[in-house]
């Protein structure tokens, strides 16, 4: 796709940033089977201790590969894997992709009638899935059709040592060959898969232009939906993070998977973005602070994906421990606005960047990033990737740009954008506008931004968020981060209810520091000197915990409905 319209932002680049990508040409698999190659004796995955080499990995998937097979799995497919961060997970995720299938990613931790919603919209026969959620599977409805379930030990993957210390049980040679030739309550056990014979290699791999993912969004506005995401467009975006950050050799890199894979976020800089530099890619099935120093101790991360309260805890915790997190070169946040209250003692701390980015489940995920260099503008989420274009539009007329400098809805084009929502042709239509110059459609993202002269991008709020009182707009992001200044509050959230005089008004949920008292005026008073009158809560309400979403950022619908129902 030729690029037309301008781009202000290429200026600000860091220096080796290239301004456009090359084209996806192969298929995630394919950029798998190139670190294979390249890096067959270098460590692939490490998990509590147990490695896993690039030749052992590219072994793997291609026997899970031929077990998928055998079961029926055929091109197009969607298979569901329901698996936290484990060298099973990156096993599987690959073999659904060499067979041209398709990978739906689920929270392990979702209830059976979370998971319900999202089978029914994608028909999977086949789940792959932690044994500890096997239940929740069996107990999906007759009707959805499951046929298979593969159930995954994840202290399998553990050293031995690891498993006595943890008291688990080692399964006898006897007790290991019985485990590959029964099914325990209706599912197959993961060693059984893997114990296939590997793929012929005449069974072709998917192109570009195949689905690899189905990717459900976070919901925010609805029920979640899938986003169709091809090869092409994972790949890319792979691809765009590469670009972006030169600093990170192939071959050489330590990435930590802190983030859940199961997530568009953990999905792209961990899986494909990882495995495409022939990382060492360090998996932990949750956040553990003290378990993430241990292995801090023995080789630290030059690769950090993660979000703001990840970064905050790990700093506090070395500080605390006496671990050292130097060497820790570049850590990119995203999901959530970044302060520079974690910003500061974080690059103190390990003499490294730490910027934030900007994504969507929609764009593979990542859109922007600030620069990795001192020219890094905090309060923005930085510039578009390479090969990406953005405008600003007004919200209720989005084929018309507003002025430079301005407010307005982003819309954006570029190789990483999604191509529509799995069988939802309305909802596609509503989310893709076109271009006034006649060129290939924009995806309107929802959220309301501005773009400084030099590029840098700096979001307002969701459009679908912002209130409206008495016909003024107020972005709950703004409040809350004058909250956050209030010595008292540990964090807060910022909702509109229904108000006959003004339409909505502004209410502020709080959550208070260890010890302090709650002061709702007191609270009100000390934003009136940061914020229009408008803008200053009507209400400030106090609780003890806010909800939050699978990677920690708050849910302000689930707020609202709260105060709604009490």
């Amino acid at each position: 796709m030729a690029i037309t319209t301008p781009r202000p932002w290429l200026s600000s680049y860091a220096d080796g940033v290239p301004h456009d990508i090359e084209p996806q040409q192969g298929s995630l698999y394919d950029l798998l089977h190139g670190s294979v190659e390249q890096y067959g004796q270098n460590v692939a995955l490490e998990f509590f201790g147990a490695t896993t080499t690039y030749a052992e990995l590219g072994a793997q998937v291609e026997r899970a590969a031929e077990g998928l097979r055998l079961l029926g799995v055929q091109k197009g497919d969607p298979v569901a894997i329901v698996l936290p961060n484990c060298p099973q997970h990156v096993v599987a995720f690959y073999a659904v992709l060499r067979l041209g299938a398709i990978v739906v990613e689920h929270n392990p931790l979702y209830t059976p009638r979370e998971l319900r919603h999202q089978f029914e919209d994608h028909g999977a026969r086949l789940v792959i899935a932690w044994d500890k959620v096997v239940d929740s599977i069996q107990a999906l409805p007759a009707d959805l059709a499951v046929r298979h379930i593969v159930s995954v030990d994840l202290t399998r993957a553990m050293p031995l040592v690891t498993r006595a210390l943890l008291r688990l049980p080692v399964a006898t040679a006897r007790e290991s060959r019985s485990a590959l030739t029964t099914k325990v309550r209706g599912t197959m056990p993961w060693q059984r898969l893997v114990a296939s014979d590997p793929i012929e290699p005449h069974i072709i791999a998917p192109g570009p232009d195949d689905v690899a993912v189905i990717q459900y969004t976070s919901g925010t506005t609805g029920n979640p939906k899938g986003a169709v995401l091809s090869h092409a467009n994972l790949g890319v975006n792979a691809a765009q993070a590469r670009a972006w950050v030169p600093q990170v050799e192939r071959g050489t890199s330590v990435v930590y998977a802190v983030l859940p894979m199961f997530h568009a976020y953990g999905l792209t800089l961990c899986l494909t973005f990882a495995m495409s530099m022939g990382s060492r890619l360090v998996l932990f099935p949750r956040f553990d602070p003290e378990l993430v120093l241990k292995v801090v101790k023995q080789h630290p991360p030059t690769f950090l994906p993660a979000v703001p309260p990840i970064y905050d805890r790990l700093t506090k915790a070395a500080a605390e421990a006496g671990v050292s997190l130097r060497g820790i070169r570049i850590a990119i946040s995203g999901a959530m606005p970044l302060s520079a209250d974690v910003v500061e003692p974080w690059e103190a701390a390990t003499g490294g960047y730490l910027v934030e980015g900007y994504g969507l489940s929609e764009c593979s995920p990542v859109l922007m990033a600030n620069p990795v260099s001192p020219h890094r503008r905090a309060g923005t989420v930085g510039l578009p990737l390479p090969s990406t274009e953005a405008r600003v539009v007004d919200p209720d007329a989005p084929t018309v740009d507003r002025e430079p400098g301005t407010e307005g809805e982003l819309v954006v084009r570029g190789p990483q954008v999604f191509s529509g929502y799995w069988r939802k042709p309305e909802e596609t239509e509503a989310v893709f506008v076109d271009d006034p110059a006649g060129g290939a459609p924009w995806f309107r993202t929802g959220d309301v931004v501005s773009i400084d002269d030099d590029g840098f991008v700096r979001i307002v709020d969701r459009i679908k968020e912002l209130i409206i009182t008495g016909g003024f707009n107020v972005a709950p992001s703004e409040v809350e981060e004058a909250i956050r200044h209030h010595p008292d509050v540990e964090d807060c959230a910022v909702v509109g209810l229904p108000d006959e005089r003004s339409g909505e008004e502004v209410v502020a949920v709080v959550v208070l520091k260890q010890g302090a008292t709650f002061d709702g005026d007191a609270i009100r008073e000390f934003v009136r000197d940061r914020l229009t009158p408008y803008k200053v809560p009507r209400r400030v309400v106090q609780a003890d915990d806010l909800p939050r979403s699978l990677i920690g950022k708050v849910l302000r619908r689930q707020v609202r409905n709260g105060l709604l129902a009490g």
